[in-house]
Formats: structure tokens, C-alpha cells, sequence
């Protein structure tokens, strides 16, 4: 018999049936292909090199679970369970005698009872996951693009380009000062100093708050649960509540979940609370912004840019 791995379903996850299970659907291998197509085109290959990596883990029964009440189920006879939000604890590791690690897929282990683990002899591993590396960068690049005006300035190299732009070259008399900013761009400014608010500090507002600290930024955080003082100085941020991080802020990062309670988590109120010129980032889910505000704020001039 082929060793049983369960997983928690996510779209990402998914991917461990089809290097795995060789039941995996065609249609779902083939969606997969072109997924990767961009930077594995030969994705056959790449599976076949993980497969020779896995060892006795191919072929394996991979049975994709998306609630808790399912994952209890299916852990009799699993090996090895993957999950990213799904608990678990002394109660699943009971259902599951033969387990012989836990895989979380993410870096922090909150919903992992690594002590529960440890006294029943199951490995527990964890995942620093490149997509949230990624989306932390893209978090920064926007960040740089309105701090530094690039969507006003890119291409602008030349006298004809700035004309053009109806941005009228008059240059500044070298005999006595700089030559920085020769196009006039104005309101630009400096990452360093700055404050930045993060709005939900899972992995990805992690992340970010790693990177803040290397671009010499204030960190602020809000979410329902704060964390342990150890976590706060390893990641360099503080607690605020949310109504003074808006207030304080020069940069707003909401990093909430997709669900009913954070649709249009920021709206007008939230507008009205935060400093004015602030930039908001969205690198999150487009509907924790309420549109019509946002375009209010925007015309206003109290926020003084968003990057989606």
C-alpha cells in the first residue's frame, strides 16, 4: 500500500497530489503546466526530479481535505499531514496513530502543537513560503513607486520626453546648487523614517515588517491577538490599536483574510481616521477597500496615494 499523506486543499497544495498521486486528474496536472509554464516549461521533468527526491513518499495516496472535521477522517492512516490554518493538536494527533511528521505549509506554527508533537514522537516541519517572500517584495515595490513617483517620472530622460509630459525642462544653476530632481518631480520622499502600519500580522504582514526594519522604517501592527513581547522585538514592531496606527501611519498594509468580516474593512470611516497623505497598499484581496471611499479619498487629496 501506498503511503497516505494528507493535506489541507489550498490551491498551492494542490500541487503535492500532482507530483504524488498518480490519480491526480489529467485536467488538474495539465492546469498545473500551465500555471508553471512561465518558469518551469518542462513541468513533466520538474516532477519527475521531485519524485526522485521523495523516495518512498512516490507514489503516495494523497487525499486533499478542506475542513477539520475531514482531516480527522482521513488521519488513521496517514504518515504525514500538511496544513496551513487547520489545528492540530493532542485530539488530531490520536486520530492519527501512524503519523510521523507534521508539515506546516507556512513559517509560523500558531495553529501547530509543536509540545503535543513532540510528546507523540511526530516531526514537526515548517515552510518559509516564497509566494509570501514575493508578495512582501511587490508590498515594497509599490511602496518605492509612489514614494519616489515613478509611475510620473519613468522614461523621462530627455528634455523632448519631459516636454511632452508637459513637464517644461528649466534647469537649476549648477554654479551654486544640486542638479538632483532635475525634472521637477514634486512630493517625493523617503521610505527611511517613515511609519509604516501593518493591518494583520500573519506571514506575509511578517514578512513586511522584516523588510520595514531594513529600509529603517517605524513599525506599527493591529490585529485582534498580539503577539508575545519576544515575537514584537524579533520582527521589530508595536502594538497599537487600530484607530491610533491609522492615525500615525504614512504608509497603510491591510494583511487580512478573504471572508464577510473584512469585506470593505477600510471604508470611509477608516479614510477619515488616518493621517492625512498617507498611501495605502494593497497587496492583499481588492475588496477589503471599499471602492466609492477609496476614490473619494483619493479625489480629496487626504490620502496621498494607493498602489493595488
Amino acid at each position: 500500500m501506498p503511503p497516505t499523506v494528507v493535506v489541507e486543499d489550498d490551491p498551492w497544495t494542490r500541487l503535492i497530489g500532482v507530483v504524488l498521486d498518480p490519480t491526480t486528474s489529467e485536467e488538474r496536472r495539465a492546469a498545473f503546466a500551465d500555471f508553471m509554464s512561465p518558469d518551469e516549461p518542462d513541468f513533466a521533468g520538474w516532477c519527475d526530479a521531485l519524485r526522485a527526491r521523495a523516495g518512498a513518499l512516490y507514489p503516495s495516496d494523497v487525499r486533499l481535505v478542506p475542513s477539520h472535521a475531514q482531516l480527522r477522517v482521513n488521519l488513521a492512516p496517514a504518515r504525514a499531514l500538511v496544513v496551513e490554518s487547520l489545528p492540530v493538536g493532542p485530539q488530531e494527533l490520536a486520530c492519527g496513530p501512524h503519523l510521523q511528521v507534521v508539515h506546516k505549509y507556512g513559517a509560523v506554527l500558531r495553529n501547530v502543537n509543536v509540545a503535543a508533537c513532540d510528546a507523540a514522537g511526530v516531526k514537526v516541519l515548517s515552510l518559509r513560503r516564497r509566494a509570501n517572500i514575493a508578495c512582501a517584495e511587490h508590498a515594497f515595490a509599490l511602496m518605492l513607486t509612489l514614494a519616489r513617483r515613478m509611475h510620473r517620472i519613468a522614461g523621462m530622460i530627455s528634455v523632448a520626453q519631459l516636454s511632452a509630459a508637459k513637464l517644461p525642462y528649466k534647469p537649476f544653476d549648477r554654479r551654486h546648487a544640486p542638479g538632483a530632481n532635475w525634472a521637477r518631480i514634486a512630493g517625493t520622499r523617503s521610505l527611511n523614517g517613515s511609519t509604516l502600519g501593518i493591518i494583520g500580522l500573519g506571514e506575509i504582514g511578517r514578512e513586511i515588517a522584516l523588510r520595514a526594519a531594513a529600509f529603517g522604517m517605524r513599525t506599527g501592527y493591529f490585529q485582534r491577538t498580539r503577539l508575545p513581547p519576544s515575537e514584537e522585538e524579533a520582527l521589530h514592531v508595536s502594538y497599537q490599536p487600530l484607530d491610533t496606527l491609522l492615525a500615525r501611519s504614512d504608509w497603510v498594509v491591510p494583511q487580512l483574510p478573504d471572508n464577510a468580516s473584512t469585506r470593505h474593512f477600510i471604508d470611509a470611516q477608516q479614510f477619515a481616521l488616518m493621517k492625512p497623505g498617507a498611501c495605502l497598499i494593497n497587496v492583499s484581496r481588492a475588496d477589503l477597500v471599499e471602492r466609492d471611499a477609496l476614490i473619494a479619498a483619493l479625489r480629496s487629496g487626504r490620502l496621498g496615494g494607493f498602489a493595488l
